[in-house]
């Protein structure tokens, strides 16, 4: 089952999690997948942000904290022992500039209002999640997949990104038009 974490303020875990276990939304059998729209351009657009840095922040601040000390955060770590992973939501075929060149800005610099590539997403919540998982498994606590919504539609250069950056991918269709593609996905 999937609930959404924007990026737009740091408080939205906790608001999340305070309603979860205060709701008592728990059970044996059920664990979440957080999903991350992909908005950055609607949120810049409306000042919600002031660049992509910020929503990264406001996704992974949080958890870094609450893993560092439990009791910053105590309903966050209670649900977090629920959750199994990360989704990136969006729809893929809307047109995107790939920006496959050395000068791309980081994420501190990416303020114009044009969403971020597909590939630019991925990557940095990859590389959050990775460090996020190491700093968790030393201290014991379970660790998060990353399982993005890829390959409905859009170019197939999202597969072979989400390929390197991601343990799976939800849906994954348009892996019948690139059969060595889809080989490496089941080697996988």
């Amino acid at each position: 089952t999937r609930l959404s974490i924007y990026g737009r303020s740091m408080s939205e875990w906790d608001k999340l999690a305070d309603w979860a276990i205060n709701n008592n939304v728990y059970s044996d059998n059920v664990r979440w997948l957080i999903q991350v729209p992909r908005l950055f351009d609607i949120y810049r657009v409306n000042n919600c942000v002031e660049n992509f840095q910020q929503i990264l922040v406001n996704l992974f601040q949080p958890l870094f904290e609450v893993t560092k000390d439990p009791s910053s955060h105590p309903s966050l770590h209670r649900f977090l022992q629920y959750v199994t992973g990360f989704d990136s939501v969006d729809d893929e075929s809307k047109p995107e500039n790939p920006m496959f060149v050395i000068d791309v800005p980081t994420p501190d610099e990416w303020d114009d209002q044009e969403n971020p590539p597909y590939s630019y997403y991925l990557y940095y919540m990859f590389a959050n999640i990775t460090v996020l998982n190491h700093f968790r498994e030393e201290r014991g606590l379970n660790t998060f997949v990353f399982r993005p919504h890829c390959g409905e539609a859009g170019p197939i250069q999202h597969l072979v990104s989400a390929f390197m950056m991601c343990e799976s991918i939800s849906h994954g269709l348009l892996l019948r038009k690139v059969p060595v593609l889809q080989y490496l996905y089941y080697l996988a």
